[in-house]
Parts: C-alpha cells; structure tokens; sequence
C-alpha cells in the first residue's frame, strides 16, 4: 500500500466525527491505528524500522520460515514462485522474474517480506527477522557476501541489478490519447475474422482446436538444425580448480569446514547413520563415482555424466562446490555455490574427514 493510500485511509478516517453526527457510525482513528497501517517502505529507505540482520541469521529463518515454498535457496517449490537465479532471462518469453534478476528496489522485497510473509503468518516477523531473511535472499543472488549484515544504515546502498530497468508509465501520454478518438465507422470490413492466436488456453473464441500447448507449439519457431549436443559427461572434461588438490586433514580447518558444511546440510547429511534427504548423504564421497549413492533418485544429467566416468576426485569436488551448474549443467543442484575458495578447502576437508 503506497503512502498516498495510506494517507487517504487515514483521513477518511478522521471523517469520522461528522459523519457520526449524522448518522451514528464511525470515529476518528486512533495515532497508534495510523501508524499500524502506515508500514509501506520507499525505495529511498523512507519508512524502515529500526534494526539490522545478518546472512547466515537469515538462512536459518529462511529454512523454518520460508523454504517449504520457495526452497531452500530460493528456487522456488513446485509453483511457488522463485526468489533467486533469474539473471539473463528477461528476454525470454517466459522470464524468471526474481530479486537477482527483475525487481528494481530492495524496499519492494522488504515491504512485502514485511507485509505479507510468511504465508499465513503475515506480519509476525520483527524487524531484525525482516533484515536477515532479505540479506539472505540477497546471497542467494550473488549480490551480497556471506558475512554481510543488513541494516536501516547501509540498505540504500544495495542496488538490485534491474534498477534501471525501468521507466515511469506514459501511457496516458502515449496510448490513451489514440483510443479516445472518435471511431471511424466507415468502410468497416464485411466479416471479423481471428487473425492470431493466443498462447492462454480457452481464450480464442470459437476455436475448439484452442489447445494453450498446440498454440504455443506453433506460435514458436522451428528449431534450427544443430549438431548433436555434447554428452553431460563432458564435465568431467574440464580442468580442475586446481592440479593436484590435496586434502588437508588440519582440524582446523575441518572444523571450519563443518560450519560452513551448514549452508549444505539442509539437503546433505553427513555422517554414521546419515540418509538420504533432498540430497544425497555425504558420507564416504570423495573418490565415488558420480550418481551412484544408493537409493536416491539423480537427475539424469549426474546419471549420465557418473555414467560417463565422473568420481568424486577432490579437483572434481572443488569444481563442483564453485559452480555446479555450470559442472554438470542441468543438474538438479539449486545451490549457486561456493565463492570463496576457503570455503570450499574447508568443506571439502570436513566431507573427507567422514569416510573420504
């Protein structure tokens, strides 16, 4: 609700003692009703509440409060929408519209994480909860490092990448005047006639060949020819970060590894008596062959690139935990990956210390 609305509310509000003079109904509203409804954030930090959170604060919220619908890292589960990845699609006729890729201000992703999250639970979050989770959809997007902390101080310094996407709506200058004119009546065509398609289905009228899935079919153009595609396995192609990695077995670092292990172990278990969970477990990775961890069901892309000769080699790991799409393309991993490449020696460290 924009501050005009808010204003408008209020005022009408304050109308109240008149109007009951007349006929018995209303009163004027309270300051503290006022300010419960004024809660709107401006893209200039105007509105913020007090407070400040932290990334790894928000991804523990995320997990209990968000993830059942948006995933654990923000991919978003089955049609709730995404809130991560997304960068390079807006020129697809379906984009990925997220955070990272489509909103032009941080305060829309915080009024309406504010307002209306969770789902059900609308406006129980405290300001600091606020601040962490947004901080935490913001290193899901790469646009943040996993130590930064939000706050009423620095937020106006977090520029989303579409913030210039955008442009002030000018259609009452563009559109409106040329369907306001007087209709031309004259010299009208005999018949009317469907002269496209739309991609909705049960929209066209009349057409009962109006399939959505045979119209977009149609609407798309043909597929150029193209050679056969490489085959998934080609990752394991791919030189190593870096030649002759070794594991370090420093307790140091291993324990270093199980904290940053954290960010994994919502999907990955680890450990005696670890199972399956949306990941497969841990335990006993390193030197396997990819896709063979019994009882869990791989995409086929780590099917075929395990088939295709990828193990688990600690160069492979650390490619992998970099970028693991980029790896194995089209694998189900949502995880964007590991920035920092101490990160990835310490996890690596603490995966091998279970049975590596």
């Amino acid at each position: 609700m924009s501050r005009f609305l808010n204003v408008l509310l209020a005022s009408t509000l304050l109308a109240g003692p008149a109007m009951a003079e007349k006929i018995g109904l209303g009163r004027a509203a309270l300051p503290e009703e006022i300010t419960a409804w004024d809660i709107d954030v401006r893209p200039d930090g105007q509105g913020l509440p007090e407070g400040s959170g932290s990334v790894a604060d928000g991804e523990e919220l995320f997990s209990e409060k968000c993830a059942v619908c948006h995933g654990e890292f923000g991919e978003g589960v089955d049609n709730w929408p995404k809130l991560s990845g997304g960068q390079g699609t807006l020129d697809r006729d379906d984009p990925d519209k997220t955070i990272g890729s489509y909103w032009p201000y941080l305060s829309t992703a915080f009024d309406y994480v504010h307002r209306a999250m969770p789902f059900g639970q609308a406006q129980t979050l405290a300001a600091d909860e606020v601040y962490a989770i947004v901080a935490y959809i913001l290193y899901n997007n790469d646009l943040v490092e996993d130590d930064f902390v939000l706050s009423r101080e620095n937020f106006t310094e977090v520029v989303l990448p579409n913030a210039e996407g955008f442009f002030f709506d000018d259609r009452d200058q563009t559109e409106v005047p040329a369907f306001t004119v007087e209709p031309c009546m004259e010299n009208c065509k005999e018949k009317a006639e469907v002269t496209m398609r739309a991609a909705v289905l049960d929209v066209t009228p009349d057409d009962p060949t109006d399939d959505a899935a045979t119209l977009i079919a149609a609407a798309a153009p043909a597929p150029e020819p193209a050679a056969s595609p490489a085959p998934v396995s080609v990752a394991v192609a791919k030189p190593p970060v870096a030649a002759g990695y070794t594991i370090s077995t420093d307790p140091a670092l291993i324990s270093a590894g199980e904290k940053v292990f954290k960010t994994c172990a919502s999907c990955h278990k680890i450990g005696e008596g670890a199972k399956n969970a949306t990941g497969p477990i841990m335990t006993g990775i390193v030197g396997r062959q990819a896709g063979t961890i019994e009882g869990f069901k791989y995409s086929k892309p780590m099917q075929e690139a395990g088939a295709g000769g990828l193990v688990w080699t600690p160069d492979n790991i650390a490619a992998y935990l970099r970028d693991p799409k980029g790896f194995v393309p089209k694998n189900k991993m949502a995880f964007n990956g590991l920035k920092k490449q101490d990160d990835i020696d310490a996890v690596i460290a603490y995966i091998a210390s279970h049975g590596g």
